[in-house]
């Protein structure tokens, strides 16, 4: 079955009777100090995941971001080699203390954390709620959706919304399903407004997807974007390139997002050339502060 031509067509026909346009989303909001032509762009750390939490904020202010999305597991720093990024253990608060002290001292905003597990059981689940909290986040990514009704709850109580992230996936693997733009439309339909995605555009890509498609699906309900230009369409081992230069439309990507009254956050994800990817994530950010002029 052809992913492209399914996922459009049904997209017809949800589009047709209004499915998620309907309500628009309630975004906590990113300070326009820190937008650049419009979007809050900046680096998920996970591009630097060779290097430390402290590094990755280094970097990502290098390359002229102005927000960050932290993940769960990361290293601090070279000083505090035994401290870890993430809700879990006794040192979070001096974990929280230490990124909020290096943020500021780079001009940098944490908005978002993820991808993190949240489970089911709402004592479990509260750890990475508060741990949002006290960075001043105004998102969480997931893709738990087994735990939507504790999700839901907790979004609502802490006023941080929760997007759920896609990675690649196929009509052959029925177990993945949140690769499916049409999955989580269905998952969040008539869910809290702080409830909605993470759209992975490469994932999208390398799924056969074309992202503008699934970013219509969920109109109205994207919370945040893993924004990436790739090489191939369709291809598991595509990588990423500078943004413009593949495969995956970002222009058009930018274009639709704008449309829809995007406020989330653009995170460079680039995961190619891992150790020395400055330059590249230095001219992806540089291709949305000329965006439109």
């Amino acid at each position: 079955m052809n992913n492209v031509s399914t996922i459009a067509r049904i997209a017809l026909t949800l589009a047709a009777f209004g499915t998620l346009a309907a309500t628009a989303l309630a975004q906590p909001k990113i300070p326009d100090s820190h937008r650049i032509n419009g979007f809050a762009i900046g680096c998920q750390a996970y591009t630097f995941n060779r290097f430390s939490a402290f590094e990755a904020i280094e970097k990502t202010a290098q390359a002229g971001g102005k927000v960050i999305e932290f993940y769960p597991g990361q290293r601090l720093s070279k000083e505090d080699p035994n401290l870890k990024v993430g809700h879990e253990g006794a040192d979070v608060d001096a974990v929280v203390a230490k990124l909020q002290a290096k943020l500021s001292e780079h001009g940098l905003k944490a908005v978002n954390y993820g991808v993190v597990g949240i489970s089911k059981d709402e004592a479990a689940a509260r750890k990475v709620f508060e741990f949002a909290k006290k960075m001043g986040m105004v998102a969480v990514t997931t893709e738990s959706a087994d735990a939507i009704n504790t999700i839901e709850k907790l979004a609502v109580e802490y006023d941080i919304q929760v997007a759920f992230h896609n990675h690649a996936g196929d009509y052959a693997n029925p177990g993945y399903k949140v690769w499916n733009p049409l999955y989580i439309a269905g998952l969040i339909e008539g869910r809290d407004r702080r409830i909605g995605a993470c759209a992975d555009t490469g994932h999208w890509v390398r799924a056969g997807l074309k992202p503008v498609e699934a970013l219509r699906i969920l109109k109205g309900r994207i919370i945040s974007s893993h924004l990436k230009d790739l090489n191939e369409f369709g291809k598991r081992g595509a990588h990423d390139v500078v943004f413009g230069t593949g495969v995956s439309g970002v222009k058009e990507i930018l274009d639709e997002l704008k449309a829809q009254g995007f406020q989330g956050n653009i995170s460079v994800e680039y995961e190619f050339n891992w150790d020395h990817s400055v330059p590249e994530v230095t001219q992806c950010i540089d291709f949305v502060k000329a965006y439109g002029k």
